[in-house]
């Protein structure tokens, strides 16, 4: 007796999903929680796309992102696969280096002003 088995249809293989490696989610996760602290931030999300990975970071959770911190590699041999957008989608940083780009946030420029 003979199986039948279904036949061979071909798959197109899922596009992949650009992420945050380990390293990187650590250096996000340690600005937002500095952030947090000084009462700037009060939430965050990561989305993983087919062209790019987000980190987005809110006042308050039912607001539109601050800040988004976009990882896309496509871009990396032209202006940098790192990006800081603010809302609307205005580019306020690119770089090649998360670390280097991230120093936007450095405490002076979150200094209250009387």
């Amino acid at each position: 007796m003979a199986m039948e088995t279904a036949p061979h249809t071909p798959q197109t293989p899922p596009s992949p999903i650009v992420y945050f490696d380990r390293r990187e989610l650590n250096q996000l996760l340690g600005l937002y929680g500095r952030m947090v602290s000084a009462g700037h931030w009060r939430d965050y999300g990561i989305d993983g796309l087919k062209d790019a990975a987000v980190f987005s970071v809110f006042r308050r959770s039912s607001e539109f992102p601050l800040y988004r911190i976009e990882k896309r590699p496509a871009l990396a041999r032209r202006q940098g696969a790192w990006s800081i957008l603010a809302h609307g989608g205005l580019v306020l940083k690119r770089g090649h280096d998360l670390e280097q780009l991230l120093k936007f946030f450095d405490r002076s420029r979150f200094a209250v002003v009387d």
